[in-house]
């Protein structure tokens, strides 16, 4: 239920809140106490047992929920402030949002923390995880990625990988077999070196020929997910990692805003 995570995301919050957002470890140990917690208050349609302060961020939470409402959000930041919610405590929790209910709601909050400290921010597109997975974090090949991935095997030997913005795997080579990239969801880009990155949408599909050094990831301001398999795959084949792709080469590839 949607209201429940929002909830279970904001007790992160407020765990952050009291710890003054400088021991997040500590905070999460809490973690299962402090769900229990807001499941309880969800139930009972009471939250008048929290501080004022912590009010607000209950209703920051939920109200970055909410499409359509930016000015209400930005009205309530404003609202914490005055509470006495620390302002590292509010730059903390998009981050508990995006862990705990979505990348949306914690694009929105963010957006809305950047106009009320004045800083600029640029919109992310997200993606519906109902449809296609999120996976796990891909932490056996993580030391392979430029930020976070996430890996959820599906059925017929593929997996669905997801990136979120401004990730990409390292340039690599794949020996003995022909790696099949199906975009589903979000957008992104695909380089083989020498050549110009071409654009991931929705439905484009690239086999990318063996032996060719090449990368794959997220475009800067979207999430993205593709599809992958190996097909023609011969005996013995294996896969080449070589170095990052270098801000020099990712940087200026286009955002929205700018195509």
């Amino acid at each position: 239920m949607k209201t429940l995570r929002i909830l279970a995301g904001t007790a992160l919050a407020v765990l952050c809140i009291h710890a003054k957002a400088q021991d997040m470890e500590s905070a999460l140990s809490a973690r299962q106490r402090n769900l229990a917690v807001i499941a309880g208050l969800e139930a009972k349609g009471d939250i008048e047992h929290l501080s004022s302060a912590d009010r607000e961020v209950v209703t920051v939470s939920a109200v970055s929920a909410l499409p359509g409402c930016e000015p209400q959000l930005r009205s309530h930041v404003n609202g914490a402030r005055n509470m006495g919610v620390n302002d590292a405590a509010l730059h903390a929790l998009p981050d508990v949002l995006e862990a705990e209910v979505g990348p949306a709601e914690a694009d929105r909050l963010r957006g809305a923390l950047a106009a009320v400290f004045g800083k600029p921010h640029t919109p992310v597109a997200t993606v519906d995880f109902s449809i296609w997975p999120k996976g796990e974090p891909n932490t056996a090949y993580a030391r392979y990625f430029t930020g976070n991935s996430y890996l959820a095997p599906m059925a017929g030997g593929c997996a669905n990988v997801t990136f979120e913005p401004g990730c990409r795997n390292n340039w690599h080579i794949h020996h003995g077999a022909i790696q099949v990239l199906i975009c589903v969801a979000g957008r992104g880009w695909y380089q083989e070196w020498g050549k110009p990155a071409v654009p991931m949408v929705p439905g484009t599909v690239i086999a990318v020929p063996e032996g060719v050094k090449h990368w794959h990831g997220a475009a800067a301001d979207s999430w993205f997910q593709h599809l992958t398999y190996h097909t023609e795959v011969r005996e013995g084949s294996t896969n080449e990692w070589l170095e990052p792709v270098s801000d020099e080469v990712y940087d200026p590839l286009p955002r929205r805003r700018n195509e």
